[in-house]
């Protein structure tokens, strides 16, 4: 398994939008093969601040599978107007629990 790490800056004053958006662009990302689940916070200090986790099969069901399909441009075309700068996307592999 795979996940995939976004903080995601939101235009201040334009959560609630954005949250609503997400709403229906997980709706789009649930359906993708590969798409494990995902998890969405905001954050504490930084209200416009939001970590996106994403569990993936593996990696190539996210930045080829994901990124190249239709459903990726919906995703884009609802969420991707909201960020200020445009985020920075990583990919981490478990480790350990503890």
């Amino acid at each position: 398994m795979i996940l995939e790490h976004a903080l995601l800056p939101v235009r201040p004053g334009s959560e609630a939008d954005f949250e609503a958006a997400f709403g229906s662009a997980r709706a789009i990302i649930a359906g993708v093969p590969g798409f494990e689940g995902l998890t969405l916070s905001r954050c504490v200090e930084r209200p416009s601040t939001y970590l996106l986790l994403v569990r993936w099969r593996d990696l190539q069901d996210h930045v080829e599978g994901f990124r190249g399909s239709a459903e990726y441009q919906q995703w884009r075309d609802l969420l991707h107007h909201f960020y200020e700068p445009f985020p920075t996307v990583e990919h981490y592999e478990h480790v350990l629990d503890a």
